[in-house]
């Protein structure tokens, strides 16, 4: 049976005259979209044509909720407490659902962003508040997340949980990647990464930055379109998968299809 990947990439991360990454290249490439929602990037304007356009294309809507740091684009760690994590959190899935019901659908994922992203999965007190605002708001929510904290924290909660693959970022024996400070962390040749990436899908292997290989479990595939030739990588991604038998199709219908073949 041919594998069903859901591809991502995170968009509407401009901010008022500002734009950032190829979001309109993006949506004929992916089959969701995580979407800033306002703390990192994005403001009403960006997030309400976000989602009207992923509607228009069939395109899955993924909140993309991140620490308050729009000046730091959510890569530096506020301090934050774990009920403000929360709070927070809920903030931004109340304002990208309010959208998605404007435009008649529904955030259907939740993929924290940055650095409360690389938090999530090692800190059980941020985890858990990110797994109960997601629960406690929409029950059917699937979290996106690598395997770790926000990951136990999700399935205690009664959410489904998507595995993500990183295909242009190193990976270490244990499953997490590599830390970006260390050499060889972003991996940049396009061979390299489209090779990887049909071998984590259709093996369910990947090469870690040691030479061995490790199990690894994907449901949807990041992309990534904020640098150059990141669209055309992405279509090269597309493109081999398909090549190679696999079945692209929103997060959700991934998931449906993962629950009935269990």
């Amino acid at each position: 049976m041919n594998p069903t990947i859901d591809l991502v990439a995170d968009l509407g991360e401009g901010f008022g005259a500002y734009t950032i990454g190829s979001d309109s290249d993006l949506l004929e490439i992916v089959s969701s979209a995580n979407i800033a929602c306002g703390f990192h990037a994005g403001d009403p304007d960006i997030m309400d044509a976000t989602v009207a356009e992923c509607v228009r294309r069939g395109v899955g809507i993924g909140a993309h909720p991140s620490f308050p740091d729009l000046r730091g684009f959510g890569r530096r760690d506020m301090g934050l407490t774990a009920n403000e994590v929360r709070a927070d959190v809920l903030y931004q899935l109340g304002a990208l659902n309010g959208f998605a019901a404007f435009h008649g659908t529904k955030v259907t994922h939740i993929a924290p962003h940055g650095r409360l992203g690389n938090l999530v999965a090692v800190r059980a007190d941020y985890a858990e508040a990110v797994a109960e605002a997601a629960a406690r708001v929409d029950n059917e929510l699937i979290v996106v997340a690598q395997e770790g904290e926000l990951g136990n924290a999700a399935r205690s909660a009664g959410l489904d949980v998507a595995i993500v693959g990183i295909v242009d970022r190193a990976y270490q024996e244990d499953g997490t990647l590599v830390p970006r400070s260390e050499p060889g962390a972003v991996l940049h040749d396009p061979s390299a990464i489209v090779e990887r990436t049909v071998r984590m899908v259709c093996e369910g292997k990947i090469r870690c930055a040691n030479g061995t290989d490790i199990d690894i479990s994907t449901d949807t595939v990041l992309l990534h379109g904020d640098n150059p030739g990141a669209v055309e990588l992405a279509r090269l991604i597309r493109s081999e998968l398909i090549s190679a038998g696999v079945r692209i199709a929103p997060l959700a219908e991934v998931m449906d299809a993962k629950r009935k073949a269990a």
